[in-house]
């Protein structure tokens, strides 16, 4: 199984796929992992690597196929990742997507982070809008588009452990006898 999990910085992705692989059994794969290591290999934050990405292109190119190549390859993973639900397209099994209040993000990469909140906030929405436009600009992907996504959820909404019971709920009420099909992702430019 290959299910996918993006959203915002802050929005719950990582603390939730990891634990929603562990309750299937599945694999872990986190882009923005990868990503940070990138950064931090170039003596840079994340925000300055993504402002810095948007002059070399080669970078989110370089991350973007080797998520697509797990994406193909691979179907005992949860892959989570801003664009991995785009990424995945038709190979993933479910598509989710979390996002919460800027406010709530804020707090949580400022705790994760250890930095003032407001600094965070500045820090988010700078990123955002800087992965924004290179999405668009790559691959044609508008991020905000979420029809794509079988389940989109505002992750504030529950703690960890209660969130982690909906998203198992939803993956065990499966059945494919019912499945009238995934929404299709389209006129993205794969060009890596």
């Amino acid at each position: 199984m290959l299910i996918t999990v993006s959203g915002p910085p802050g929005s719950g992705k990582s603390t939730n796929a990891v634990q929603l692989a562990d309750a299937l059994g599945l694999g872990h794969v986190s882009g923005g992992d990868i990503f940070r290591e990138m950064a931090a290999e170039c003596d840079m934050t994340p925000v300055e690597f993504n402002e810095f990405a948007e002059e070399d292109p080669q970078i989110d190119r370089d991350l973007d196929r080797r998520l697509r190549e797990i994406a193909v390859e691979r179907d005992d993973v949860v892959l989570e990742s801003r664009l991995a639900g785009w990424l995945a397209a038709d190979h993933a099994d479910f598509r989710f997507w979390f996002d919460a209040p800027l406010s709530v993000r804020a707090e949580r990469i400022a705790e994760r982070e250890a930095k003032p909140v407001d600094r965070a906030a500045t820090e988010t929405e700078r990123r955002e809008a800087s992965e924004r436009k290179r999405y668009r600009e790559y691959y044609d992907i508008d991020i905000d588009d979420l029809s794509i996504y079988d389940a989109a959820y505002n992750t504030a909404r529950w703690g960890p452990e209660r969130f982690l019971d909906v998203l198992v709920a939803t993956v065990e009420a499966y059945d494919p006898d019912d499945d009238e099909g995934k929404a299709p992702v389209e006129g993205v430019s794969y060009d890596f």
